[in-house]
C-alpha cells in the first residue's frame, strides 16, 4: 500500500516505523528536514521537506497514486486542511487526520469532517487512545493488557501469573474440563528465561501455565474479571478493586483522564504537577474533590507526605520519560500497589518491561491499532498491536457463502491456517449496521453469540473471527484466506 505520512514528531514516526516494518511504500512530509534524515537514515522512506496543505509538495510525496493519507502533524488546522486538499486535488481513497480538539467527536463534528466538510474519514486522538487504555486497566487492575472486539462484547487481556492462583500450574486442557462453561481461550504465553527477553510458547492442551508467564486470553467481556482472579490472585483472597489513585503530570493526557475519572464518582483521586500556573489551571477545571498538588512525583517526601502506600494505582503520565520511570520506580518501593508509566521511547519501554514498573506503556502502541485497521485488506474491524509491535490480535469478518469464500460453511479443521495463528473466538450475530431507533423497539434483534470455536465448528457469514499472530508477518495469510473471491468454487 502507497501511503503518505504528514509530520515526523513522535506520532508520525512511530506510525512510520509500524508501517514499513509491513512492506509498505511511505513517504513522509515535514517542515524539518533534520528529522526527515533521520528517519531516511533508519526505516526504508521517502521524505520530503515541504508544507503539507501545499498541493506541489503533496504532488511531489507522489499523492496522485497514494491510497492512504494520515495527517499528524502537531497543528489540528494543518492535519484539516491537508486531508480537505488530498481530497479535492488527488482524490485520495482513505484520509485519517489526527485532531485533538475534542469538538470533533460529537454530531456536529462528523458533519464538518464529512465530505462536504474537511474530507476526513476518520480522526485519531493518541490522548484519547491513552486514556481510554488506561480506563480499562483501572476498571480491570490485575491485567497489563485489555483489548476489546466486536464492540466491547470480547476482550483480550494479557495476565502476569502469579504461583498460588487459582489455574497457574494447571495443563490448559485440564482447565477446559475444570471450568467447561467459560468461553475462554489462552492464545499465547511468554515466558521468562535467564538472561534473555520473554520468550514465546506455543499453546496446546498439554501446556502449563508457569508463575511469571505473561498470558494472553480471549473471552467475553462478562468473564475477564473471573479469568484474571484465577491466574493472578491467591487462592481465597478477596478483590481489591482500586479507589486511591494518584496522577503524576498534568498535561492533555494526565487531564483527560483525571475528568474521566472523576465523572466516575468512585475514585479517591490526587493529581501531581511541577508548574504552578498549570495546578491553578487545572484546579479551576476539574472537579472540586480531585486534589491537585504542586510538586514533584519524584520528591520522595512529597509522595511519603501524601501516603503513597495507600495508594492502590500510580500513573506517571508527564511529557519526559526519565522522571516517569524514576516517580514510578520510587512509588513502588515506598508501597504503591500498582505502577504505569507512560514511556514514549520503544527502547525504554522494552527496558522496563517485566521490571519493578508493572505496566510500561507506549502511546504509539495504545493507537496504532486504529490506524492498521485502515492498512489492512479484507473487512478487519479492529486491529491491536502487541507486544511492542511484534504480535498481533485481527478481528475480521467472513463475508460470501461456500462458492466464493474459503471459510464460510467450512469446519475449522477444514481451514488452512498457519500453525502459528490461533483463531480465540467468533462472535456471531452481530449487525452490519446499528439497528434504527424507531423500529428496534418492534423487533429486538437476538443478543450476540460469543463462540470459542472447537474443530468442528462451521463458520458462517457474518461471524466476526478474533485472531492472535504472534508474528505480523503471518497476517497477510489470514486476510487472504477470508478474501472473498468470484471465481473460488
Amino acid at each position: 500500500m502507497k501511503i503518505i505520512i504528514l509530520g515526523a514528531g513522535r506520532v508520525g514516526h512511530s506510525v512510520a516505523e509500524s508501517l514499513v516494518s509491513e512492506k509498505n511504500d511511505i513517504t513522509v512530509i515535514d517542515t524539518d528536514a533534520r528529522r526527515l534524515r533521520e528517519l531516511q537514515d533508519r526505516y526504508d522512506l521517502r521524505g520530503v521537506v515541504g508544507n503539507g496543505i501545499d498541493p506541489a509538495v503533496l504532488a511531489e510525496a507522489g499523492a496522485r497514486d497514494t491510497d492512504l493519507l494520515i495527517a499528524c502533524a502537531a497543528q489540528d488546522e494543518t492535519n484539516l486542511v491537508c486531508c480537505k486538499v488530498a481530497q479535492m486535488a488527488f482524490g485520495i481513497p482513505t484520509r485519517i487526520a489526527r485532531v485533538r480538539s475534542s469538538g470533533f467527536g460529537g454530531s456536529a463534528g462528523h458533519g464538518l469532517l464529512g465530505k462536504d466538510g474537511f474530507g476526513v474519514d476518520r480522526i485519531i486522538c493518541p490522548e484519547e487512545s491513552l486514556t481510554r487504555y488506561i480506563g480499562k486497566l483501572v476498571e480491570f487492575p490485575e491485567a497489563l493488557q485489555v483489548r476489546q472486539f466486536a464492540g466491547g462484547r470480547a476482550c483480550l487481556v494479557s495476565v502476569r501469573a502469579r504461583a498460588g492462583a487459582p489455574l497457574v500450574g494447571m495443563p490448559i486442557s485440564a482447565m477446559r474440563e475444570s471450568a467447561p462453561d467459560v468461553a475462554m481461550r489462552i492464545v499465547a504465553i511468554y515466558r521468562r528465561f535467564p538472561d534473555e527477553p520473554d520468550r514465546f510458547v506455543p499453546c496446546d492442551g498439554a501446556t502449563r501455565v508457569e508463575p511469571l508467564d505473561e498470558v494472553f486470553v480471549l473471552a467475553g467481556r462478562e468473564r475477564v474479571a473471573q479469568i484474571l482472579a484465577a491466574l493472578h490472585r491467591r487462592q481465597g483472597r478477596p478483590a481489591r478493586p482500586v479507589r486511591r489513585i494518584m496522577i503524576a503530570g498534568g498535561g492533555r493526557v494526565g487531564l483527560r483522564l483525571a475528568r474521566q475519572l472523576a465523572g466516575e464518582g468512585r475514585f479517591h483521586l490526587k493529581l501531581v504537577e511541577k508548574d504552578t500556573e498549570r495546578c491553578i489551571a487545572l484546579a479551576a477545571e476539574l472537579p472540586s474533590d480531585v486534589l491537585v498538588l504542586q510538586g514533584d512525583a519524584t520528591d520522595e517526601d512529597l509522595l511519603g507526605g501524601e501516603a503513597i502506600e495507600e495508594v492502590d494505582l500510580f500513573l506517571a503520565l508527564t511529557n519526559d520519560d526519565e522522571d516517569n520511570i524514576m516517580a514510578c520506580l520510587l512509588a513502588k518501593r515506598m508501597g504503591a500497589r500498582r505502577v504505569l508509566a507512560l514511556i514514549n521511547r520503544r527502547s525504554y519501554a522494552d527496558l522496563m518491561h517485566g521490571t519493578q514498573i508493572d505496566i510500561a506503556l507506549s502511546p504509539s502502541q495504545a493507537m496504532l491499532g486504529e490506524l492498521l485497521t485502515y492498512v489492512r485488506r479484507g473487512d478487519v474491524q479492529a486491529v491491536h498491536s502487541l507486544r511492542r509491535g511484534v504480535a498481533e490480535a485481527l478481528e475480521i469478518v467472513a463475508r460470501g457463502d461456500r462458492k466464493t469464500s474459503r471459510v464460510v460453511g467450512r469446519r475449522m479443521d477444514e481451514l488452512r491456517l498457519p500453525p502459528e495463528v490461533h483463531m480465540g473466538l467468533i462472535v456471531r450475530g452481530l449487525p452490519d449496521a446499528p439497528p434504527d431507533p424507531a423500529t428496534a423497539a418492534d423487533t429486538p434483534l437476538p443478543e450476540p453469540q460469543v463462540i470459542i470455536p472447537r474443530s468442528n465448528t462451521v463458520l458462517e457469514s457474518g461471524d466476526h473471527v478474533v485472531f492472535f499472530l504472534p508474528h505480523k508477518r503471518l497476517v497477510p495469510e489470514v486476510e487472504r484466506l477470508f478474501r472473498v473471491s468470484a471465481t473460488f468454487f
